[in-house]
C-alpha cells in the first residue's frame, strides 16, 4: 500500500490501495474518533460507492449526512457552493466534524472550498474516484469554483487531512475519463521524470498502475511542499493549462479537463520549439504519447479565440502571464510573457 507523506502545515498522507472504501473507518481511526461526516459526492459516484462508504462509517459509530450534486464541471458553481454551506449549517456541523469528498476533481474542489470556508475551516478528506483526481486535484490543497468568466476564479488553498485513493474505483471509469488522468501523468513525465515518460511511451500505464499513480503523487508532492501557494516552482504544474483552460472555456466544458490539458501541452510544446526554447523533436515526442492514450493534440478553436480566453486566466498578473515551456523531456521552465505575445506561441 504506497503511502506518500506531505510535510506541509500539519502534514498528511496520501494512501493508494485497492478495495478499501468500505473500510474507510479503519483508515480514519488513527486520525479521528467517530463523529459527524458530510459525504459530498455526485450522482454517478453516489450510485456506485456512497453506500459502501456510508455503511462502513455508520457501523463504526459515525453519523453520515450525504449531499449529492449533478455530475460534471457544471456543478462547480457559486450557487452549489452556497447550497453546500447551507447543508452544513442545517446539519449543525461544528469545527470538530469532517467533510468527505467522494468523487472526481469537481467534487473535491467544491467540497474542499466549502470545508475551507465554513466556520473558517473544517477537517477535510479527499476520496478520489478518478485517475485525474488521484494524481492531481486531490493532492496539494487547491479548492475552487468557477465563474462564467473562467475556471477556478474563486477558491482557497486548503490542505486535506488525509487522502485515500481506492484504485478499484478505476474499474468503472469510462475510457475517456481514464485518458483524462493519463494526460496529467504524461504532464508529470514531461515536467520532471524522463523515465516515467518513457514508461508511458511504452504503454505501461495500466500494467504498472499503482506504482505510476504513486510516482505521480510523489512528483506533485515535491512541487507542493516547495511552493504551497503557487508563487514560484509550483507554477510549473500548470504545463498545458493556460491554453488548456482556454479550450475548456471555449468548448463550454464539453472538452474535459484532461483532454484540454493534452491539447494545451501539444500547443505549448510546438510554440516552444518555434521560439527555439526546445529541440524540434520534443513536440512530436509529447504528441506521440498523448495519441497513444487517445488524447487530442490539436485545438478545434482558432489562435485568436484561445488568446482571448487565456487573457482571463487566473495566472495572469496585470498584462503578463507565466507560461510553462518544455526544455526537454523531464525538464521545463517558466517564461513570463506579455498577454499580447501569447499568439506567438500558437501560430
Amino acid at each position: 500500500m504506497p503511502t506518500i507523506r506531505l510535510d506541509i502545515r500539519d502534514g498528511y498522507d496520501v494512501q493508494i490501495a485497492d478495495r478499501v472504501l468500505a473500510r474507510l473507518a479503519e483508515f480514519l481511526a488513527p486520525r479521528f474518533s467517530p463523529r459527524q461526516a458530510a459525504l459530498v459526492t455526485d450522482a454517478t459516484v453516489n450510485r456506485l460507492y456512497a453506500d459502501a462508504v456510508t455503511d462502513g462509517l455508520t457501523a463504526a459509530g459515525w453519523r453520515v449526512a450525504k449531499k449529492v450534486f449533478p455530475a460534471g464541471e457544471s456543478a462547480k458553481t457559486l450557487a452549489n457552493y452556497q447550497e453546500l454551506l447551507g447543508f452544513l449549517a442545517d446539519e449543525n456541523f461544528t469545527k470538530s466534524d469532517v467533510v468527505l469528498a467522494l468523487g472526481g476533481g469537481v467534487i473535491g474542489d467544491l467540497a474542499g472550498f466549502a470545508a475551507a470556508t465554513f466556520l473558517r475551516g473544517l477537517n477535510f478528506l479527499q476520496l478520489p474516484t478518478t485517475l485525474l483526481a488521484m494524481v492531481d486535484s486531490s493532492v496539494g490543497g487547491k479548492t475552487a469554483v468557477n465563474l462564467p468568466q473562467g475556471k477556478n476564479l474563486i477558491g482557497a488553498f486548503y490542505q486535506p487531512s488525509f487522502v485515500l485513493a481506492d484504485t478499484a474505483t478505476l474499474a468503472t471509469l469510462p475510457p475517456e475519463n481514464f485518458a483524462d488522468g493519463a494526460a496529467e501523468i504524461i504532464k508529470y513525465g514531461v515536467l520532471a521524470d524522463a523515465p516515467l515518460f518513457a514508461e508511458l511511451a511504452a504503454g505501461k500505464l495500466r500494467e504498472n498502475l499503482t506504482a505510476i499513480i504513486a510516482r505521480a503523487v510523489a512528483i506533485k508532492r515535491d512541487y507542493v511542499v516547495a511552493d504551497e501557494h503557487d508563487r514560484g516552482k509550483r507554477q510549473e504544474l500548470n504545463l498545458g493549462h493556460t491554453f488548456g483552460h482556454a479550450v475548456e472555456k471555449l468548448s463550454d466544458f464539453r472538452i474535459p479537463h484532461g483532454h484540454a490539458v493534452a491539447i494545451g501541452m501539444a500547443l505549448i510544446a510546438r510554440g516552444a520549439a518555434r521560439q527555439n526554447f526546445c529541440d524540434a523533436e520534443v513536440p512530436e515526442k509529447i504528441a506521440a504519447v498523448l495519441r497513444r492514450y487517445d488524447l487530442p493534440t490539436a485545438s478545434p478553436f482558432p489562435p485568436a479565440a484561445i488568446v482571448a480566453a487565456a487573457a482571463n486566466d487566473k495566472k495572469r498578473r496585470g498584462g503578463q502571464i507565466t507560461l510553462v515551456l518544455p526544455r526537454r523531456i523531464g525538464e521545463c521552465a517558466l517564461q513570463t510573457v506579455d498577454v499580447k505575445e501569447l499568439e506567438n506561441y500558437l501560430i
